[in-house]
């Protein structure tokens, strides 16, 4: 049994060691590609759209924490909820806000997982903005708790905006990535 977890545990080490340096090269593509494409309103505090809840339906990857088996990733799809509580952001002098997210995913082994985060935004300009997501998950496997059901969230992701209402969305971080499409109502 113990021969069967440790490469999951290696496999899982090694997603997580590449997670910092595509998180930076995502970051660098955005900003750059920003830069480049469209004045910046980084500098402008408020100067992105007004909604007060983000709807986003995703699918997603599983291959870490709760989902962290046999060396396999798991598939699932999802919702997300974001709700807006400060408008402009932690930090008054560039344009930022903050909300509480919470969702369901049900991924294809039967485990139904619960997160609840905070998200602070950055709005790099009209078509772009990045967000970080700290927060703290409850695992379900087959609807009943696990023996460690409570995991770590740790996410960055960034939104490319059709216009103000609906983004394409992409996370990464730990226990998965997604990819969804975001609704600003």
């Amino acid at each position: 049994m113990m021969s069967t977890f440790r490469p999951a545990a290696k496999m899982s080490e090694k997603m997580l060691r590449c997670l910092p340096p595509a998180a930076a090269l995502v970051a660098t593509f955005v900003t750059t590609t920003s830069a480049r494409a469209e004045p910046t309103t980084i500098k402008n505090p408020g100067d992105h759209p007004d909604y007060v809840f983000e709807a986003e339906p995703h699918g997603l990857v599983g291959f870490a924490g709760p989902f962290r088996d046999n060396g396999n990733a798991h598939l699932g799809a999802g919702f997300r909820g974001t709700v807006v509580i400060v408008g402009n952001g932690f930090v008054k002098t560039i344009n930022n806000s903050v909300g509480i997210s919470f969702g369901a995913d049900l991924y294809g082994d039967n485990t139904l997982f619960l997160p609840v985060a905070m998200q602070w935004n950055f709005w790099l300009s009209r078509h772009w903005s990045v967000f970080g997501e700290p927060g703290l998950g409850l695992a379900l496997k087959s609807f009943e708790a696990k023996d460690h059901p409570f995991h770590p969230i740790l996410m960055a992701g960034g939104r490319y905006h059709f216009s103000d209402n609906v983004a394409l969305t992409v996370r990464i971080g730990y226990p998965a990535i997604s990819v969804g499409v975001s609704f600003l109502l």
